[in-house]
């Protein structure tokens, strides 16, 4: 038999091969990957429904009450203003265990774009992994990274979200110790924000926070932090697994996100906007219904130029969807999430508001270099039409 290890971190009944023991075949690895993602994904979340609404709405009364400890009120123009939110980058200490290491070439690009574009950036939890690594590790491994989003800090564009794996930037010690070498010391790190803005003489909040209140295992969870660290991260080395997968589908995908588009659907004239489920979600997935009322606003104004591409659009949409029967799941459109910057092919994905759109948005690897890709994007006035 090949040579077996019996690591303290891994649990001492739990044997681990070497990972270049030549007794260990890769196909073994291979079949046994599969069942190790799906209970990685089976028990990596247990929301509660009461937690996650009474903690969201505990959050979303403390930042419009002024409690600057919880969040900040960000007045914007949709019209002209321009933010990028991306979350779930889990910077880690680039070993085997190192989920951002494949995405870290896009993100950067992408940050370099936005940063000239005047963007301001919104992080939105979980940027750095620190279940698994030491503050010191991961600031060490990612310098250059944090250089790129400082430059927003510089530019007064920088706003920071604490989430489950990055905790610790909710204390101020850490954050004196670690973020402020890079970042300065006028850094806050936030549980929430709301942008905002008036549409037709009307209020209408854009609520951001991470996402992982009222998460069983991720919210406060001391077992969840140990397990982590202690058993899936060095399963994660030896099988070399990245459970994350970029899906096609864009709807509600999973347990959590439809509990948090549930909650949102409670307030009027609020959007709501978090992370930490990995899964990308547009809430307008009525696109033909969409494409018609844009098609009909540019006529109302003579645009021959969007009249033309919208036709064009409409067009393919309809015939995709022909024959089909089209079921919408998000009637409301209140809920989005950004997905993370951390798919194993190195795709990142986050969310655009600009020039009065909201845009789904991934960054790839193009022959060339980084490329941005528009996946879903809807005009806020459909939107806030849609809310009111």
């Amino acid at each position: 038999m090949g040579a077996v290890i019996y690591s303290r971190s891994f649990c001492a009944w739990l044997p681990l091969p070497y990972l270049n023991d030549p007794y260990v075949p890769n196909p073994l690895k291979r079949i046994l990957q599969r069942p190790i993602i799906w209970l990685s994904n089976r028990f990596s979340s247990q929301p509660s429904r009461p937690q996650v609404f009474a903690s969201l709405s505990r959050l979303q009364e403390e930042i419009l009450q002024g409690k600057r400890h919880s969040g900040v009120v960000i007045p914007f123009n949709y019209e002209q203003d321009r933010f990028i939110i991306f979350s779930d980058q889990h910077k880690g200490g680039k070993d085997g265990a190192d989920d951002f290491m494949a995405a870290e070439q896009n993100y950067c690009h992408a940050l370099r774009y936005y940063y000239g574009e005047g963007y301001t950036f919104i992080n939105l939890g979980d940027c750095e992994e620190l279940w698994e690594c030491t503050p010191a590790k991961v600031m060490a491994a990612n310098h250059a990274t944090l250089q790129e989003e400082a430059r927003f800090q510089q530019q007064k564009r920088y706003y920071r979200i604490f989430g489950n794996h990055d905790l610790q930037w909710h204390y101020k010690v850490p954050r004196l110790q670690f973020l402020k070498p890079i970042f300065g010391k006028k850094l806050k790190v936030y549980e929430g924000i709301i942008l905002q803005t008036q549409y037709e003489q009307t209020e209408f909040n854009v609520f951001l926070t991470h996402g992982h209140q009222g998460d069983l295992r991720s919210d406060g969870n001391a077992f969840s932090k140990w397990f982590v660290a202690a058993v899936w991260t060095p399963i994660q080395r030896f099988f070399d697994i990245r459970a994350d997968t970029l899906s096609d589908s864009f709807e509600l995908a999973d347990r959590h996100n439809i509990m948090m588009y549930e909650w949102s659907m409670q307030y009027a004239r609020t959007f709501l906007i978090s992370g930490h489920t990995h899964k990308p979600v547009f809430a307008s997935l009525d696109h033909i219904d969409r494409l018609t009322k844009q098609l009909e606003r540019a006529r109302s104004k003579g645009n021959e130029a969007e009249v033309y591409i919208l036709q064009k659009a409409l067009s393919d949409k309809q015939a995709a969807y022909a024959g089909k029967q089209f079921v919408k799941t998000m009637a409301h459109p209140s809920y989005f999430n950004t997905g993370c910057c951390c798919f194993s092919d190195g795709d990142i994905t986050g969310i655009e508001i600009a020039e009065g759109f909201i845009r789904l948005i991934k960054w790839r690897s193009g022959d060339t270099g980084p490329i941005r890709v528009v996946l879903e994007e809807s005009p806020l006035y459909y939107l806030f039409d849609q809310m009111t």
